[in-house]
């Protein structure tokens, strides 16, 4: 799941190198910690959090077909002031 979600941001960013993507689990969920380079955190999120919201769904929903825990993906904005 972290390769999918790394690959897809990899295509919307300008700076690919410094997408990462880390993994959270604790006893009933999954939280997937996005980080994005510089100046890149609006092309993740898109215009009314359309792309952003897309991830999620499809997230989710391979989440739902295998089971399991539940998963979320969280946006971290690094250069927050």
């Amino acid at each position: 799941m972290q390769s999918l979600i790394e690959t897809v941001v990899k295509m919307l960013v300008d700076k690919p190198d410094e997408v990462n993507v880390e993994a959270v689990e604790s006893d009933q969920t999954i939280i997937y910690e996005l980080t994005v380079g510089d100046g890149d955190y609006g092309k993740v999120i898109g215009k009314k959090g359309r792309n952003v919201s897309a991830l999620r769904t499809i997230l989710f929903a391979i989440n739902a077909k295998e089971g399991g825990k539940r998963a979320r993906l969280e946006v971290i904005d690094v250069n927050e002031d």
